[in-house]
């Protein structure tokens, strides 16, 4: 999946893709009632984390590319939330979610370094004007 210039060659994206499918295995143990609640909710978070890496790659400029990380921030930080609620809520356990924890958090320090990567791009092109 290495394509150069596209999004789809982003190890941040590749873990996101992985990160969804692992939120689908997940929440199709959950009961049947949970289906248009949180397992709804917390599908559309986890698909929301790649699709805004590539939607932000693919607007072509940085501003765009960095509010759109922003977004999958703020998806990343909300699967988190339902991963938790799912526990408190006795819909799955600590165990069965720890591949999901360390994808979020793993996830979420690519997509930090991401943003630093594209605000220092932001900040070179503004020195040499």
């Amino acid at each position: 999946m290495n394509e150069n210039g596209s999004y789809k060659g982003l190890i941040v994206w590749q873990k996101s893709i992985a990160l969804v499918k692992l939120v689908y295995r997940l929440t199709s143990r959950f009961p049947s009632e949970e289906k248009f609640g949180l397992v709804s909710q917390m599908r559309r978070a986890s698909v929301s984390i790649p699709s805004n890496i590539a939607e932000g790659q693919a607007r072509r400029t940085t501003g765009d590319y960095v509010r759109f990380v922003s977004h999958a921030e703020g998806s990343l930080a909300e699967l988190e939330t339902q991963l938790i609620i799912s526990i408190e809520l006795g819909l799955t356990t600590e165990a069965e979610t720890k591949d999901c924890f360390e994808l979020v958090s793993e996830v979420r320090k690519m997509l930090n370094g991401l943003r630093r990567s594209l605000l220092s791009r932001i900040s070179s092109a503004d020195q040499s004007l």
